[in-house]
């Protein structure tokens, strides 16, 4: 299947690849970049705050009436009260100031209360994953379905573990070991967003996290669903933005892995 893109979509990827050329500069020049911490183990650098501005320039000149919620600057409303951009400039910011490759932009498009679009870019690699409602998932030009495993022992999934400075050790060390005796591996690789893109392109076979922010998730949530995965909170509501807990997974695993968190977490 063709991919077909909306004018949305187009402005969502051109603002992605154009800011992605100079962080992928920045990158190759890691050492030298000034880094900030905003608290513990939250690492911020002159490339998140640039790369940010660009992206938020491009949608702006592109939607000038849309609103934003980013990381580094916050909420900003828009002359259009039901339109939003959400971003996440670099979503692996701890990966990309060590020089490991793996960190991505995530831009999604929020409109009435709903993400109906979602984008994030891995620039290193140039994996662009982009989906919008109603249309179906794509990593570049190729349709992307989430994994049919549907047998726990065959199947990978990813999460984030909790660091310095963030709460849930105990109950996660309870949920990762539920995980670890069913499974055939669980993996940590330090960025929310391309967890979500991996599940959606089958890599992953399930995903779950709590105590996240709006834009590590926003993207992920609507391509993951138009890749024919299904995403709720771990307790199976559908706040996740709000609340910053979130389950992607295949369908045929939803069920059992939302019983082994929910029975760990008891």
């Amino acid at each position: 299947m063709a991919a077909l893109q909306s004018a949305n979509i187009t402005v969502m990827i051109k603002a992605a690849r154009k800011a992605a050329r100079k962080l992928k500069r920045d990158y190759g020049e890691v050492d030298q970049l000034q880094v900030s911490s905003k608290g513990p183990a939250d690492f911020v650098t002159a490339a998140d705050i640039r790369t940010e501005k660009m992206l938020k320039e491009e949608l702006e000149y592109a939607r000038h009436d849309y609103g934003f919620l980013m990381e580094e600057d916050g909420e900003i409303t828009g002359n259009d009260p039901d339109r939003r951009w959400i971003i996440d400039p670099i979503d692996g910011t701890t990966n990309f100031v060590h020089g490991i490759p793996h960190f991505a932009m995530s831009i999604a498009l929020e409109e009435n209360g709903e993400i109906t679009a979602g984008v994030i870019y891995e620039p290193i690699n140039e994996q662009m994953f982009w989906a919008e409602k109603g249309q179906g998932a794509f990593l570049n030009d190729r349709r992307m379905r989430v994994s049919g495993r549907s047998q726990m022992n065959q199947s990978i999934f990813a999460t984030g573990i909790p660091f310095l400075g963030r709460d849930g050790h105990e109950p996660f060390l309870k949920e990762i070991e539920a995980v670890m005796a069913v499974s055939a591996g669980i993996r940590r690789f330090g960025s929310a967003a391309l967890d979500l893109a991996y599940v959606a392109a089958g890599r992953f076979d399930g995903f779950w996290e709590t105590g996240l922010q709006p834009w590590d998730i926003a993207a992920g949530i609507v391509i993951v669903r138009e890749a024919g995965g299904m995403v709720t909170e771990l307790d199976g509501r559908d706040r996740m933005l709000e609340s910053g807990s979130i389950l992607a997974v295949n369908p045929n695993l939803y069920q059992e892995l939302g019983q082994i968190l929910k029975k760990a977490g008891k």
